[in-house]
């Protein structure tokens, strides 16, 4: 016997069409490429997206088609989230800081039939244009603009599509497991994966990640997404906003602390997200400029593991809660956040502190296991450490046209991480399977160091890599960037970890560099560090 409830498919559609009646005059600051600003509603967002998706339904496009934006976080991106889901194509965000083969790669394995781009990407899409074979239209997010007219012939522009359409569109209905969405991963090795998101799963995901133990978005909040729309349709945050009616601020290209301070303080941002470099430029310039952060309430950091040091600094001099946050492209991405339980709050504050420091535990849709190398299941005891498996409602069972029959093990997906689990399902990331390092049959988490390095204050960031030694195999090795005005040196860097790690494995030796190599999502490339530097333990 079924239950005598109603069911209506779980469509994005849904989710835009919510904060237009009910959220309607709730505000969006968008800054643009030109650095303005633009004040608009959800209301006039949820207008716009029903033009552009009747507007893209008229170029004669199939359902399915992937429509393809270069772009960073501003309004008419997140109209072209809704509009080309929402009439029932695949939005698919590109990572504008890709190498052009990289882009090019991209763009003709989606298939992508139009092409958005905002005007700082004129120059890289005239250069390329001519190598993305499936691309069938492109169209500069903005009004009529003659000098992308010169570079790329036949291009359209947004503004027309918008001011050419009635408005009276209506959003079509089809199965929630319908794609809705395409994100590539980074391609750290081969070439960049497809992840295929359906109706279904993103509105699953915006449903766990509304909910107040995971981030909790609010219609009282003002939310300021830092991590790209391109990098996992930040996090999800376009949808879960739409969802709980929140106000939202774009910061478009300008991602420097002196411009995100700004507008902390400029629009109440009351609950910012990015990944731990995007923050360091942040606290660097609050404290230069003076700024108090003061609407500041939560910060969401993800991407990379978070310096127990910057959770400090946010808590102890702005009084900004930090949530330690984890997931992948393959997981929507939402995996784990790490907010306490009730019997937490007896603990003495250094203890709960302590706790903030791990990656979390997963919300309900998510699970998480740790296995050994024969694929054994290991006990969640917060020491023992293995390779992290998940499974859930939004995550991948599969990448997008590709034969992978054996990504799975089991119906659960490897991640690529070494974590421990505690049996309340904390979650500390160890370190990348690839990244950890092997020391006369010990492993040493590159992690750990790395926390420890940067709260050192004359440091501005670092990372540790193992490069080959003649008697240990591998050794730690520390890659420095010296904080503006500083000069620390080798010996007081490494008399740094005394005491707050066995000395056998503190690292060999600190190089010092300008700047660390990152990929397109801001992330380390170790692989890089560890061949630039091979050598380095061998003399």
């Amino acid at each position: 016997m079924l239950g005598q409830m109603m069911t209506q498919p779980l469509l994005i559609s849904s989710l835009i069409d919510h904060a237009e009646r009910y959220h309607g005059q709730t505000e969006i600051y968008s800054v643009e490429t030109d650095g303005s600003v633009t004040e608009t509603t959800w209301a006039q967002v949820a207008q716009n997206a029903r033009k552009l998706g009747s507007a893209l339904t008229k170029l004669g496009l199939e359902p399915q088609d992937r429509i393809g934006t270069l772009a960073w976080n501003n309004r008419r991106h997140l109209e072209i989230y809704y509009a080309t889901s929402g009439a029932g194509f695949v939005c698919h965000t590109v990572n504008p800081r890709l190498f052009p083969e990289q882009l090019t790669y991209i763009i003709n394995h989606a298939k992508d039939r139009v092409l958005f781009f905002d005007a700082t990407f004129i120059p890289l899409v005239a250069a390329l244009h001519e190598h993305m074979s499936e691309v069938r239209h492109f169209v500069l997010m903005g009004p009529r603009n003659e000098d992308a007219i010169a570079q790329i012939p036949g291009a359209a522009f947004y503004d027309d599509l918008i001011e050419a359409d009635d408005g009276d569109f209506q959003w079509p209905s089809f199965d929630e497991n319908t794609a809705s969405s395409l994100c590539y991963t980074s391609g750290t090795t081969g070439n960049p994966k497809g992840v295929l998101y359906s109706h279904r799963s993103t509105v699953l995901h915006s449903f766990g990640s509304n909910t107040r133990d995971v981030i909790g978005f609010s219609a009282m909040d003002v939310v300021m997404p830092v991590v790209p729309m391109f990098h996992v349709n930040a996090w999800g945050s376009p949808y879960a906003c739409a969802m709980s009616g929140s106000r939202m601020v774009l910061p478009g290209p300008g991602l420097h602390g002196e411009a995100l301070v700004n507008l902390v303080d400029t629009y109440g941002v009351t609950l910012a997200m990015g990944v731990p470099t995007i923050w360091q430029g942040l606290l660097a310039h609050a404290e230069k400029s003076g700024s108090k952060l003061a609407s500041l309430n939560r910060t969401v950091i993800g991407g990379a593991a978070c310096p127990p040091s910057m959770i400090e600094t946010f808590r102890e001099t702005y009084g900004v809660d930090t949530v330690h946050a984890w997931g992948m492209s393959e997981m929507s991405p939402l995996g784990s956040t790490n907010n306490p339980l009730a019997k937490h709050l007896d603990l003495p504050p250094e203890e709960q502190h302590k706790l903030r420091e791990s990656q979390g535990r997963p919300p309900y849709g998510v699970e998480l296991k740790i296995v050994d190398d024969d694929g054994n299941d290991l006990p969640h005891d917060g020491v023992t450490q293995g390779d992290l498996l998940v499974r859930g409602h939004w995550v991948l069972d599969s990448y997008f046209q590709m034969q992978d029959e054996d990504l799975l093990q089991d119906g659960w997906f490897a991640t690529g991480d070494v974590a421990t689990l505690d049996p309340d399902g904390y979650m500390t990331i160890r370190d990348r399977s690839k990244d950890i390092i092997k020391s006369g049959g010990e492993w040493i988490s590159s992690v750990e160091l790395e926390n420890i390095a940067v709260a050192h204050p004359q440091l501005a960031t670092a990372a540790v890599v193992g490069v080959p030694h003649p008697k240990w195999d591998e050794r730690p090795l520390l890659v420095a960037v010296k904080a503006e005005g500083a000069d620390p040196s080798e010996a007081e860097l490494l008399a740094f970890f005394d005491g707050k790690i066995a000395k056998w494995q503190v690292p060999d030796k600190v190089v010092f560099v300008d700047a660390l190599p990152l990929n397109a999502t801001g992330k380390v490339l170790k692989r890089n560090l560890r061949a630039d530097f091979e050598g380095a333990l061998m003399a």
